[in-house]
């Protein structure tokens, strides 16, 4: 079997294995809103490379120069954009070490199968009309050089994407490495566009040799495919190991006893699993992580620019600071648990004790975006009536909401599995995300406009506080309303284990 039968046959492959999925049959709906979804941001690019190459037909210099000069932003966006949708080959190629095929050989099949992916091919939505009118249509250029140019942005978002991966295989290792290339393009960008603008006309005058098909250019990216290539198969076959061995590390996990939740009784110990949960699975840890990091993100973002200081932006801000870690980790409440029902089942009431564990631990992580929002508030940005109305209405209508999932998520999360691999969203899971972020925004936002600040942020205050103080109440009625679909659930969660 030749390099091109295998890629076919792998590619067969996954396309089996997504079929062969418990939730297929279940996500169909899922599937035509991402495919709805996927259309949206089509049309949304291609109107945005319309709008900028006749915005900037006027400029004082050519529209594509002024692109050009500022493609690593693109690189970056796009880089961070793949966090959520590229994962490295080690996941997929483990069951084909069953099988007698040399590691390179497999190796060189993924790698080619992820740079000639869909995903390197996004943003030619974008670039593809801006150039028709920024390139094609000008009278000292042609087709041949439209064409020359869509090329090498293809070949920069393949290289890019074989940066992202270098980089991914040390992130599923630790995540503290996501400051690496966080720090490298925040660096290039301030150093090289803002400070000083060596950057931009570099970037400029490279990208222009693709314009002109300029073999340099295309020379100069082509070797760092390559480069990057070769670094990532050394790499992966080192992290195909740790993969497969993955399973020897728990044993070396020291435990902790946590004895000062003793007293909360069983309360206590579902306090300690929550805890335990985010310190060693890998899915549970990076939902979290990812969590903190969009706060710490948008928080440095409202406290050092000007971008969000007026208008929905600063409300929404404000508004996602303290939700955004909760949707991202309520979300999938109870599909953890999903690993262990059958146990969880057997003792009476202990959903309850769990549910309320789950509660009061996402009630201490506000924490966290408290301590973020400090520099904001000294900075005069935000008022504190503003920030407390966020908080409690977090607390108090935000999470309620999201632990309504509880009663329908029925999809076990695999724990060892990267986050992205860990199982499918449901369309009950999207739409209440969606709900539980821009519906608090939007009240915040009517209600400053219909009165002010002060008066919205004491309003949202006190119905937050109203839901927070029940939450006995509504955390009852939520597993009353779970044990009544009980069985149901549980076969949900034995199918996808």
């Amino acid at each position: 079997m030749n390099k091109y039968q295998l890629y076919r046959q792998i590619s067969k492959n996954k396309k089996l294995a997504a079929k062969r999925h418990p939730m297929f049959e279940r996500n169909k709906a899922m599937k035509i809103f991402g495919y709805c979804f996927a259309a949206f941001w089509a049309v949304y690019l291609i109107i945005i490379g319309i709008a900028l190459a006749f915005g900037l037909s006027d400029a004082s210099c050519e529209a594509y120069d002024y692109i050009n000069g500022g493609f690593i932003i693109f690189l970056t966006i796009d880089f961070f954009m793949r966090l959520g949708m590229q994962e490295t080959p080690a996941q997929d190629i483990k069951p084909y070490k069953l099988l007698p095929i040399k590691t390179n050989f497999l190796m060189d099949i993924f790698l080619i199968k992820i740079g000639l992916g869909v995903i390197n091919l996004i943003w030619l939505f974008f670039f593809i009309p801006f150039s028709i009118k920024a390139i094609w249509l000008l009278p000292h250029y042609g087709f041949l050089n439209f064409l020359s140019y869509n090329i090498g942005i293809w070949l920069m978002f393949v290289a890019n994407g074989y940066w992202y991966l270098f980089w991914r295989t040390f992130i599923n290792q630790k995540m503290i490495y996501i400051l690496c290339p966080t720090i490298i393009y925040g660096a290039l960008i301030y150093f090289g566009m803002v400070n000083q603008e060596w950057l931009y006309n570099s970037s400029m005058n490279f990208m222009r040799g693709f314009i002109n098909g300029n073999l340099l250019s295309y020379i100069g990216v082509i070797a760092f495919i390559f480069v990057f290539f070769l670094i990532n198969r050394f790499f992966q076959k080192k992290f195909i190991y740790k993969e497969i061995s993955k399973f020897e590390k728990v044993k070396n996990v020291r435990s902790r006893e946590m004895s000062f939740l003793n007293r909360f009784g069983q309360i206590g110990e579902y306090l300690k699993l929550e805890i335990k949960s985010v310190q060693r699975n890998a899915v549970v840890r990076k939902q979290f992580i990812t969590g903190v990091i969009c706060m710490l993100m948008l928080c440095a973002l409202f406290s050092f620019t000007e971008v969000y200081d007026a208008g929905f932006m600063r409300t929404f801000i404000c508004v996602y600071c303290f939700a955004c870690l909760g949707v991202i980790t309520l979300t999938s409440i109870m599909c953890v648990e999903g690993n262990y029902i059958d146990g969880l089942m057997s003792r009476r009431e202990s959903v309850l004790s769990l549910l309320k564990a789950k509660y009061y631990f996402n009630c201490m992580m506000m924490i966290v975006p408290i301590l973020f929002i400090l520099v904001p508030i000294f900075k005069g940005k935000v008022g504190i009536w503003e920030v407390l109305g966020c908080l409690f209405f977090t607390t108090g209508v935000i999470f309620p909401f999201l632990f309504q999932l509880a009663v329908y998520n029925n999809t076990t999360i695999h724990l060892t599995n990267q986050l992205t691999k860990s199982g499918q969203s449901s369309k009950s899971q999207i739409i209440v995300s969606m709900v539980a972020l821009f519906v608090p925004m939007g009240i915040m936002y009517a209600l400053i406009t219909l009165s002010n600040q002060t008066i919205a942020g004491i309003i949202m205050c006190i119905i937050g506080l109203t839901g927070t103080i029940l939450n006995p109440i509504w955390l009852r009625n939520i597993y009353k309303r779970f044990m009544n679909h009980r069985y149901e659930n549980m076969a949900g969660f034995r199918q996808t284990r």
